[in-house]
């Protein structure tokens, strides 16, 4: 009986959401030419040509990204192609994942409109960089939080990782009574990013196709009335390893920075297994009909957007807040869905929508990276306060 005293009453909600993105445009239209110049590769035309081709499948208008050409000036070897680089990486992203995961913090606790001496946890990811201490306690003393804070710190978990933070929050937010749980994502491209080269091809899809971001989001059960203002309530949290799918999304971190490889059957076996990973969320969101959810899903490329959208038969609009945020951002790993949720409430409330869901109760948040991996969440919306 003790025990579930100390546990809370209702389900977990997300209480706010803010997002950060370092300065520095780049259009993808004029991407190809920054990238061959700013590496010294001008030369490889043949090769030049081929990144072209790709950038303009990738339905992506602009990225946010850290590298530019001042910063190769000062860091030669991140835009070389196998020189040892990783100390430099080092220092670079040791700069940037904090701060923008400050100032994405910063921004969803102002949200909450809530002291931040009332968070109680905070749970981080990212697969840009790797230190002790953990990137969560530098961002935690950079934001003058508790020092009795209790922290969870996730590595290398890819593009799913905001997924599995929301998951991880959850149950700390059920389990312990009173406790406000921030959760941070933050990511930054100049871990990889590299000189082109005939030699790794997949590295162009990833020059391509990743930005830079950082997400924050406030997680608690019991919301205290007319204070707290939830946006959703997190009703079931689920994960799936894809069947046959070794190798498919890996990356390994080297002395030349982190390489990863991208099969080009990544959405035909996300395709394979949506439908019966879904159902099962499906039954807690009430619903059988895909078209009555809203959807927030990590837009990993939009190949897999496609055939999510025509393996579960999606009407156009469903991924529409996914198809926003990959156009205007690129993918950014694990930050990426949590910028998709944040999307699909601006949408909402630009539609003048009755909920937070686009007019629908229940939805599913679904992120996808390496394993291959896919973890979903079933969100129900609130009410939208104008």
């Amino acid at each position: 009986m003790a025990s579930s005293r100390l546990r809370a009453e209702g389900p977990a909600t997300v209480m706010a959401i803010g997002t950060a993105v370092p300065p520095t445009i780049h259009e993808q239209s004029t991407y190809p030419d920054y990238y061959f110049e700013a590496t010294n590769c001008n030369h490889k035309t043949e090769l030049k040509a081929k990144f072209k081709r790709i950038c303009e499948k990738m339905h992506i208008d602009k990225r946010h990204m850290v590298v530019t050409k001042e910063l190769l000036e000062e860091y030669p070897s991140i835009g070389s192609y196998m020189d040892h680089s990783l100390n430099d990486r080092h220092k670079v992203v040791m700069e940037w994942v904090p701060k923008m995961a400050k100032e994405a913090a910063e921004k969803a606790i102002q949200e909450w409109g809530r002291p931040k001496s009332e968070i109680t946890h905070i749970v981080m990811a990212t697969t840009s960089v790797v230190n002790m201490p953990g990137v969560d306690l530098l961002v935690a003393k950079s934001l003058g939080l508790s020092p009795k804070l209790r922290r969870v710190m996730m590595y290398q978990t890819g593009c799913w990782g905001g997924a599995a933070a929301l998951r991880v929050a959850k149950d700390l937010a059920e389990n312990n009574k009173g406790a406000r749980v921030l959760v941070v994502c933050s990511e930054c491209t100049a871990i990889f990013f590299r000189a082109p080269s005939e030699e790794y091809l997949d590295g162009l899809v990833g020059q391509g196709l990743f930005g830079d971001g950082a997400a924050a989001v406030i997680v608690g059960s019991d919301p205290e009335p007319e204070i707290e203002n939830p946006l959703y309530e997190i009703q079931w949290a689920g994960e799936m390893n894809v069947p046959d799918s070794e190798g498919a999304i890996d990356g390994h971190l080297m002395e030349a920075g982190m390489y990863y490889h991208l099969r080009p059957e990544i959405p035909k076996l996300v395709s394979k297994s949506i439908d019966e990973f879904v159902s099962e969320a499906r039954g807690f969101a009430e619903s059988t009909d895909v078209n009555e959810l809203f959807w927030a899903v990590h837009p990993g490329g939009v190949a897999i957007l496609n055939q999510i959208e025509n393996q579960l038969g999606l009407v156009p609009e469903k991924l529409r807040a996914s198809r926003d945020i990959l156009a205007s951002n690129g993918n950014m790993a694990s930050a990426c869905v949590l910028f998709v949720l944040n999307q699909v409430l601006n949408r909402s409330k630009k539609m003048g929508s009755a909920t937070t869901g686009e007019g629908k109760q229940y939805g599913l948040l679904v992120g996808i990276g390496p394993g291959l991996t896919m973890e979903a969440l079933v969100l129900k919306s609130v009410p939208l306060i104008n």
